[in-house]
């Protein structure tokens, strides 16, 4: 049944909570894991680096379980609401006992690296993917549900601010020189903070739509959304967006320090970077309510590609220039990325029209999995192109050089967002669509 409420703003801050909570954490793995573990752990970057890409295909197969187990749980608290309670406090054990340093060998530090770093993303997916459903289950309001995905991510963005700016002071006033214990003790702190974002998630949000709850096999699950052809358009255009992202992302030190030359700036790129993301994603939440999302995504792909563009020709010495321009091109990417979060369970609702059936846990898990696999592919091509490119660590750049940096940096993003923007056009649950299935429902 579905439920077309509007929601308090208090609630939607209250999901919102939830990425804080999620971010809080992650954007520490994400910024810091890699330089934790070669530099204060011990070990080495091509150990580290492998064991990244390990455990991130380990996903492939923690996702979808887990978003059959979400799909079939039955409690007093609804289907996903509990995980949120269940997983708080393991997922921010496992994150402190990530970030610290046995007295060990090299080899025993890479055994208890592999176990830790496995079980804390683990519990990420035990409690990203059951909150991500959520989501979808709040309102069947389709204007709802994109403003629900606009305050998740303002409040995921502020997640990562907070990350930005706490991590390496609490290190330092922690760790009083020695940064193993610093990181250990920063991350006590961190993880209290995201428990408290979680518990906050699921004591003032409400579980209101339902779907099937019939028990089916896993398999009808997995055949159910590799069948829903508007599901694969959002899951290609996550993909393709999330790519590109990364490119940008893990290019952005590279284009500050060689191209820039300012290379003490990167931390504020990093910042103005964070709030344009901020900015775009409650600009999402008011153009949702006054134009078809579908429209608002679009817009935004234009917004993205035409940023870049200007940002490619943008020369060396207009620093400020090009770090305006970074704001709006994270502006235009936060208002995006909601949008395509609270497509999926209008896929889902899609699907359920469609057939009968709908999971939205095993929808949003492979919707998830087309993200890590966005930004895997995203790395790996940040890699490729800068090697291909000439670039040389820690000299000064050719030109040829700072050609690939400006490439990744500002033309992949564009591109990105017109192959985004074509396939848009293949994606039909508008407003119009979203109005008539609600008639449809009525009548039924």
């Amino acid at each position: 049944m579905g439920s077309t409420v509007k929601l308090t703003t208090k609630e939607k801050i209250a999901y919102g909570l939830g990425d804080t909570g999620s971010n809080i954490v992650f954007q520490v793995v994400i910024n810091f894991m890699m330089f934790f573990y070669t530099d204060v752990f011990g070990i080495t970057a091509a150990a580290a680096g492998t064991l990244m890409l390990v455990v991130r295909a380990f996903d492939a197969i923690t996702d979808p379980l887990m978003g059959a187990i979400a799909d079939r749980t039955k409690s007093r608290w609804g289907r996903y609401r509990p995980y949120l309670l269940w997983m708080a406090i393991p997922y921010g054990l496992l994150a402190v006992i990530a970030f610290t340093t046995p007295d060990t060998s090299e080899s025993n530090k890479l055994i208890y690296a592999y176990i830790t770093y496995a079980l804390m993303m683990v519990a990420y997916t035990a409690i990203n993917i059951p909150y991500s459903a959520l989501g979808g289950i709040l309102t069947s309001d389709i204007r709802e549900r994109a403003s629900v995905q606009s305050w998740r991510f303002a409040m995921a963005k502020a997640g990562g601010l907070i990350i930005a700016v706490l991590t390496l002071p609490l290190v330092a006033f922690f760790g009083n020189g020695d940064d193993q214990l610093g990181f250990s003790l920063a991350m006590v702190v961190l993880s209290v903070i995201a428990i408290l974002c979680f518990v906050a998630c699921f004591a003032y949000t409400r579980e209101r739509t339902t779907h099937s709850s019939e028990p089916v096999p896993v398999k009808k699950d997995i055949g159910a959304v590799l069948h829903n052809d508007q599901w694969w358009v959002v899951a290609l255009i996550t993909f393709v967006l999330l790519s590109t992202v990364a490119m940008r992302g893990g290019v952005m030190p590279y284009y500050v320090s060689y191209f820039l030359q300012t290379e003490s700036l990167v931390g504020t790129f990093v910042t103005v970077s964070m709030i344009g993301g901020i900015f775009g994603a409650l600009m999402a939440n008011w153009g949702s309510k006054v134009m078809c999302k579908v429209k608002l995504m679009k817009l935004a792909c234009v917004g993205i590609a035409l940023t870049n563009i200007v940002l490619y020709f943008v020369p060396q010495d207009l620093m400020y220039v090009a770090l305006t321009i970074t704001l709006l091109t994270q502006f235009f990417h936060m208002i995006l990325i909601p949008m395509l979060f609270s497509a999926i369970p209008d896929t889902v609702d899609y699907c359920e029209h469609k057939s009968g059936y709908g999971p939205m846990a095993m929808s949003f898990s492979g919707h998830l999995l087309s993200l890590k696999f966005g930004i895997a592919i995203g790395g790996a091509l940040t890699g490729w192109i800068l090697a291909g490119y000439g670039y040389q660590p820690n000299i000064q750049q050719s030109e040829l050089a700072l050609d690939g940096i400006r490439i990744i940096f500002a033309a992949s993003p564009a591109i990105g967002a017109l192959i985004c923007l074509a396939l848009l056009y293949f994606y039909k649950l508008d407003d119009k669509w979203s109005t008539s299935l609600q008639l449809s429902k009525g009548q039924a």
